[in-house]
């Protein structure tokens, strides 16, 4: 999963009916764009995060990818 400041984070809700937890990615703390990252939630909570595969990178003007999928790429 690589991502860069500015980029959406979306978890998804593990439960049926539990809404997806969109965070902004503020910092990168791994190097080349890797995990774990500062992430800002909607209601202004901050956490430091390693996304697991329920966890989706949106990145700015682009479509939400998967770690796997990100990982596949040049």
């Amino acid at each position: 999963m690589h991502a860069t400041k500015g980029d959406e984070l979306r978890v998804h809700g593990r439960v049926v009916g539990q809404q997806d937890k969109v965070a902004e990615i503020v910092e990168v703390l791994g190097s080349g764009g890797n995990p774990p990252y500062r992430v800002q939630f909607e209601d202004g909570h901050r956490a430091i995060m390693s996304p697991g595969p329920d966890s989706v990178v949106q990145h700015r003007g682009g479509s939400g990818r998967t770690g796997q999928d990100l990982d596949d790429t040049p």
